[in-house]
């Protein structure tokens, strides 16, 4: 059994998905991060970065006891390693998959989540920094739109590099920018949508919140502390 903390945000989807797509009998403990809950001591304990995604594994493969595996992109490669499902065991392949799931974690998340910031969520605009990270979100998915042009999925094979990238790609319409302007990107992106598994992980989501993440409200705990 897999615990898994989530809440509705993209890094949160990823991992939904990817415990969709495998099968794995799960279970979601939502922690609500709009309210601070990310900043609770117990929580602390498996997630010192306070963010979630985190999940549990209690029947590890190998070991005793449980593991707790924080950061999205180490939980995908964490499950397909222990599932040997969606990454590929032959070191060329594996390798690219890994090109990209890195690519996502360090470039495509963070600058997309910069984006939205500036350009939704402060209360003083800040042309420079609308512009820097607008300006950044095209030039990333001008480069995937350039993978997908030759091929059906980012690594050729459905993999944890799609999972890792969709819920953020699916961000779009809040991020100053036309996705009809990346014709192979969107193909990508309307094919995933229509996955079962995908469609599940995020009636899922919407089952446990659809109220905005940031509010005045939550700013405070989003991005005060």
């Amino acid at each position: 059994m897999i615990d898994c903390y989530f809440w509705t945000t993209p890094n949160g989807y990823k991992v939904l998905v990817f415990l969709e797509e495998a099968s794995i009998p799960y279970r979601i403990i939502p922690i609500n991060i709009s309210k601070g809950e990310q900043f609770d001591l117990k929580f602390l304990q498996i997630s010192p970065n306070n963010k979630i995604p985190v999940v549990v594994d209690h029947e590890p493969k190998v070991a005793s006891g449980s593991i707790s595996i924080f950061e999205s992109g180490a939980i995908l490669l964490y499950l397909a390693e222990k599932t040997a499902q969606f990454i590929p065991t032959k070191l060329a392949a594996r390798t690219e998959v890994l090109k990209w799931l890195f690519w996502q974690v360090g470039g495509l998340g963070p600058m997309l989540g910069q984006n939205q910031h500036f350009s939704q969520y402060t209360s003083e605009k800040i042309p420079y920094a609308i512009r820097r990270y607008v300006n950044e979100t095209k030039r990333l998915f001008k480069v995937l739109n350039n993978k997908l042009a030759h091929c059906q999925y980012i690594c050729g094979e459905y993999s944890i590099a799609d999972m890792a990238c969709y819920p953020w790609v699916l961000k779009h319409p809040l991020l100053e920018l036309q996705i009809d302007d990346f014709p192979y990107l969107k193909r990508w992106l309307d094919e995933l949508a229509t996955r079962p598994a995908i469609i599940r992980a995020y009636e899922k989501g919407t089952a446990i919140n659809i109220t905005p993440t940031v509010t005045e409200e939550s700013k405070k705990f989003l991005f005060g502390s």
